[in-house]
């Protein structure tokens, strides 16, 4: 991927435009089985989710693309029958890790080191921080939780990524976790489900595409300090 420097780092969209596109996207609740997603945009969706920022860099996180329509019949079983599951293009289920440990702190550092040219003894102070933070003192549940919450900045990045590029998408949590994690192999993986999302292109027969969005006042939820 090519470095940009700083005067090609211009904004690829006006604030106008980033705005439409928020406007323009909602929860879509069916989608047009006949139209997929062509390859090129399909792979930025790939990279956006892969640049998702994390806490310390660690991206707790596995996101599983599924396409195999007998796969994705089964899914929709344990997703309270919920179409989208099988008329989208692709189906992006989000796993978190179970828990960290020591080997996902040093599989990160030996990733920063490959990438930045870097000793890894150079890293040693940032790799104790990372591991006193989250190894030391810290319970299960709580790195748990916190893996959790970096997995869902990913699903985010994903919603805002795909309608800038006039792609629909539904996040789901109406799902069984469990029942996912059988099915796609996750059980004993180190990682458990969280949450899915359908993407593709929204049927005409989508009666909620033209409801206004209901967002409480932009003066009642920001306030400048």
């Amino acid at each position: 991927m090519k470095t940009l420097t700083l005067d090609e780092m211009k904004p690829a969209l006006a604030p106008s435009g980033l705005l439409d596109a928020l406007q323009w996207r909602y929860a879509t609740k069916r989608f047009d089985p006949a139209r997929k997603i062509p390859a090129e945009a399909w792979r930025a969706l790939e990279e956006a989710l892969v640049l998702t920022p994390s806490a310390f860099g660690l991206q707790p996180w596995k996101f599983l693309v599924v396409t195999d329509p007998s796969v994705r019949a089964r899914l929709r079983e344990v997703s309270w029958e919920q179409a989208q599951v099988e008329e989208c293009s692709h189906v992006v289920v989000f796993a978190a890790r179970v828990s960290m440990e020591q080997r996902d702190i040093d599989r990160y550092i030996d990733r920063v080191a490959q990438v930045r040219g870097v000793p890894k003894d150079t890293l040693s102070g940032y790799r104790d921080m990372m591991a006193g933070s989250l190894l030391q003192g810290s319970s299960p549940d709580r790195n748990e939780q916190w893996a959790a919450r970096q997995t869902y900045i990913a699903l985010g990045n994903l919603l805002t990524a795909a309608a800038v590029l006039g792609i629909d998408a539904c996040p789901m949590e109406g799902l069984d976790p469990k029942a996912y994690d059988r099915i796609l192999g996750l059980a004993g993986s180190g990682y458990q489900t969280l949450a899915a999302c359908p993407v593709g292109y929204r049927a005409e027969a989508d009666d909620y595409a033209a409801l206004p969005k209901v967002r409480f006042p932009l003066d009642d939820v920001i306030h400048r300090i």
